[in-house]
């Protein structure tokens, strides 16, 4: 294990995953961030636009130029809205950086599927089957020292670690899973618009993107993969009037007799020795409150022996485990660092 300095610069620097970064970063013994970078705001100061880092960082926000970046840093975090990061990494790549997409370029192996649900130019394909898919505690042992990483989304972060065990077990009939998923507003980014108006949201709930979400095929093609064959899901996302926060609650249909005991078991086996996921125990279900501002991931069962389905709660903070924590447990990963380096934060509460 190498414990030398890692220079690390951050792409995105700007919008809330960039400068959640930041914040968690700063608590790194092993990272320093070296170059905040914004095509939009170079030059300015980054706490001109978040005032909060005032005298924490007083750097000016640097432009987009591989070589620059490599000048100053080992790896880049690309925390960039959807259809720059597949444009932007074979120049990273080529300068010798090691780099974690969040922005979901690299997240669907198919091209085809990417640009129908994200309605943007895939990345290149061969780039595609490179980029390892950094679920840091199913897939955490593929991302040792490669070069590219693709941080998975919120939502799949939240539901699939619900779905996994249960699929991977064999205990719950993958062609019955029903996803239902809220978020707070912040998974919608900095950027203003009529449906995060505060008079819009505020003492509302509302079902978004129908049966159209990008995160659908990303959830359908790791379930497929753990199943071992073509899983669809219904999955349906709600915006609701809080800053942080991800619930996913997931119904299937159980195969065999099992109890809420059993599923309890199951899942603290399956996430043992894997820090930030939390199993409740029964009769138990998590809230997002208990996870704020941290990388856990908490998780409940209830089984339903009247309609022989099971109820999962999966609970996340979609700014840290949903983004940019899950990315820096993923650097920690390739790096050959205990994944919780920089991350052990107690949940804010309340």
């Amino acid at each position: 294990m190498s414990t030398n300095k890692v220079n690390a610069a951050i792409v995105g620097s700007t919008g809330y995953g960039g400068v959640e970064l930041i914040r968690l970063l700063a608590s790194h013994p092993y990272v320093e961030v070296t170059s905040v970078i914004s095509s939009s705001s170079e030059g300015t100061p980054i706490a001109e636009g978040y005032p909060h880092l005032t005298e924490i960082r007083t750097d000016l926000l640097d432009g987009i130029d591989p070589q620059a970046i490599r000048a100053k840093a080992d790896v880049v975090f690309l925390a960039t809205p959807a259809g720059i990061a597949a444009k932007l990494v074979p120049d990273l790549l080529e300068a010798g950086l090691k780099v974690i997409d969040i922005s979901g370029d690299f997240r669907l192996k198919s091209p085809a599927l990417y640009e129908q649900w994200y309605k943007k130019t895939p990345a290149d394909e061969t780039l595609l089957a490179q980029a390892v898919y950094g679920l840091a505690e199913v897939y955490g042992d593929r991302v040792a020292d490669v070069d590219l990483i693709s941080n998975p989304g919120c939502f799949p972060t939240a539901s699939l670690l619900g779905l996994i065990p249960a699929v991977a077990a064999g205990w719950i009939d993958p062609a019955t899973i029903i996803i239902d998923a809220k978020s707070g507003v912040s998974g919608a980014g900095r950027g203003a618009s009529l449906g995060t108006h505060y008079s819009e949201l505020n003492e509302n709930f509302r079902a978004y993107k129908i049966n159209k979400h990008q995160h659908i095929p990303e959830i359908e093609q790791v379930l497929s993969d753990i199943a071992g064959k073509p899983v669809t899901t219904t999955f349906t996302t709600h915006l609701v009037p809080m800053t942080r926060g991800i619930m996913s609650t997931m119904y299937a249909t159980v195969i065999g007799g099992r109890t809420d005991k059993d599923f309890v078991e199951l899942y603290s086996q399956y996430y043992e020795g894997r820090k930030f996921v939390r199993v409740r125990s029964e009769g138990k279900w998590p809230m997002t409150k208990e996870v704020w501002g941290s990388n856990y991931c908490d998780i409940g069962f209830s089984v339903d022996e009247r309609t022989g389905r099971v109820t999962i709660v999966s609970v996340i903070d979609n700014l840290v485990k949903g983004a940019a924590g899950q990315a820096i447990q993923n650097l920690n990963l390739m790096m050959g660092w205990d994944e919780t380096l920089g991350l052990q934060f107690v949940p804010v509460y309340p």
